[in-house]
């Protein structure tokens, strides 16, 4: 098949990753974060946006959106360049099981998806082994084991986090599942931990799309790479009920373009790929284009992650430095409400996991000055942190729309973000704190601080569910396959078609749902039946 990737950021390439650069040669010492701001007040809370990588994220002021005055939420991660939000993930990656998708016939709540585990299993068997996942096998039902790489060494303290939580609540402490090598693949090396992932990876360590799937895309010469492209709107044969190509504005020249296709897949992230929708829309689909059902941009999920808390433990003889080794991920604790085989807890629907670890720092706080200053600050302080991830319900009335009185710099209405949480969110970010606190002191911790702050203003980095697959046309945008009920040359291959977002992280479902996606497509390709 011959393939046109449109790109809305820029090319990527491995001169740009900055990852052993040291502050001091940077123009402003990466300690200027006003300077960001004034282009990127949204992009620059999210934490990896600073003075080494804010030219990869979009312009706040020329990219905007908007939202109810009272209803306030945080688009972050919007990068600009090949590769997208895999320039700067934080590579967890974890399987979905029938517990999530089947999860309305367990509690009653919303709709089952429109397939099953054995559905996606070997799609994420054939997806981690070319990634490259690292972790453990831990058998649990409802976090279903994968093809994994050695995992990441636990450190002193997160080897006794993990033994006593698991000996006294007989909760599930693992290494994290990421998708950082710890061997050798397909001549990416493995990671050398010097910490900062989201600068990029010169041994290409860390899945990122620009430099494994496009690369090996492209090197097909199959694949022709269009950079710089801000994808409008799908365009429509007139005569028939069929795409046939997208008009796309060109970031450099905002002269608009168009590219003619046989099939056009969407997969810009959710927001994006359901404003093209929206912003295709035409006189057979007014309220958005395979609009039939209505829902298009209604029931947005996006993970809470406002609960969690921390302790102090034992250096057990580790040194600090500024300078040392870095492991880029650390601990992740496995759901442990609503299970299988254990009665429904009262609270909350669903749950949540957590992801953290631990690491030794200097005695910034030291009290004194002089020697005996410098003799304190060297006394090493190893804190433990662990940040609750928790599913959201999909609900009618979180959704996006086209905000007609807002233009884009490139002339493209933008979205308004209608978000919140509801009850079961705010008691679900109740117990992450509170159960954040009871692991740490099980294990000993010192000095213990736990938090559940309100999600407001609503952030999240796992938007998904709003042009949701189903087997009812009436009440989904996508079948099973993400392709359009209503348009069969059109398919949304991200996180917009997940019928529900599991606290689970949600790109390796992501990737194994396109490969079984794209499998389809050339099975219906070769049949003429698309």
């Amino acid at each position: 098949m011959k393939v046109a990737l449109l790109e809305a950021g820029r090319p990527q390439s491995d001169k740009n990753f900055t990852e052993h650069k040291p502050a001091f040669e940077l123009k402003y010492r990466n300690r200027a974060p006003e300077i960001i701001r004034k282009t990127r007040p949204v992009q620059i809370k999210f934490g990896v946006c600073n003075e080494y990588t804010y030219k990869w994220f979009a312009n706040d002021l020329e990219e905007p959106y908007t939202t109810p005055a009272d209803k306030p939420f945080d688009w972050m991660g919007r990068v600009r360049m090949t590769g997208g939000r895999t320039n700067v993930w934080g590579r967890v990656s974890l399987r979905f099981s029938d517990w999530d998708f089947k999860s309305a016939s367990l509690d009653g709540y919303g709709e089952n998806w429109p397939l099953a585990y054995k559905d996606v299993e070997p799609y994420y068997d054939l997806v981690e082994k070319y990634v490259g996942i690292t972790g453990s096998a831990e058998g649990l039902e409802h976090l279903p084991d994968g093809q994994f790489q050695s995992p990441i060494p636990l450190t002193c303290q997160e080897t006794l986090f993990r033994d006593r939580v698991k000996e006294k609540l007989g909760r599930v402490v693992m290494p994290s599942r990421n998708a950082n090598l710890t061997r050798p693949l397909n001549g990416r090396g493995p990671c050398h931990f010097c910490g900062p992932c989201e600068r990029g990876c010169m041994t290409h360590s860390y899945f990122n799309s620009a430099f494994t799937t496009v690369a090996d895309a492209l090197a097909t010469g199959n694949c022709m790479l269009i950079s710089n492209a801000m994808a409008y709107k799908v365009l429509m044969d007139p005569g028939r009920n069929r795409a046939r190509g997208v008009l796309y504005i060109d970031r450099n020249t905002r002269q608009a373009r168009e590219i003619s296709a046989r099939v056009v897949i969407l997969c810009a992230q959710s927001q994006e790929s359901v404003r093209i929708l929206l912003n295709s829309a035409t006189p057979q689909y007014a309220n958005g284009l395979a609009n039939s059902s209505g829902v298009l941009g209604h029931y947005l999920t996006a993970h809470i992650r406002s609960g969690g808390g921390s302790g102090e433990f034992p250096a057990f003889g580790a040194k600090p430095s500024l300078g040392g080794p870095k492991k880029p991920v650390g601990i992740y604790i496995a759901r442990f409400r609503n299970l299988p085989n254990a009665p429904p807890y009262k609270k909350f629907l669903r749950g949540f996991g957590y992801e953290g670890g631990s690491s030794t720092g200097f005695n910034w706080g030291a009290p004194g000055f002089g020697e005996a200053y410098k003799k304190a600050l060297l006394e090493p302080r190893t804190s433990m942190e662990i940040t609750g991830f928790g599913e959201v319900l999909p609900r009618w009335d979180n959704f996006v729309e086209l905000d007609p009185s807002v233009k884009d710099i490139y002339g493209i209405p933008v979205v308004k973000i209608h978000m919140s949480d509801g009850e079961n969110e705010r008691a679900m970010i109740q117990d992450m704190g509170d159960s954040a606190g009871e692991m740490l002191e099980a294990a000993g911790a010192k000095n213990i601080r736990t938090y559940a702050h309100p999600s407001a203003p609503r952030w999240a980095l796992h938007e998904a569910g709003i042009a949701r697959m189903g087997a009812d046309p009436k009440k989904s945008v996508l079948n099973q396959f993400q392709q359009t009920h209503d348009i069969k040359n059109l398919f949304v291959m991200d996180a917009s078609g997940f019928t529900s977002n599991p606290c689970q992280n949600p790109t390796l479902t992501i990737m194994s749902l396109c490969v079984r996606s794209c499998d389809y497509l050339m099975s219906e390709l070769k049949r003429n039946a698309i």
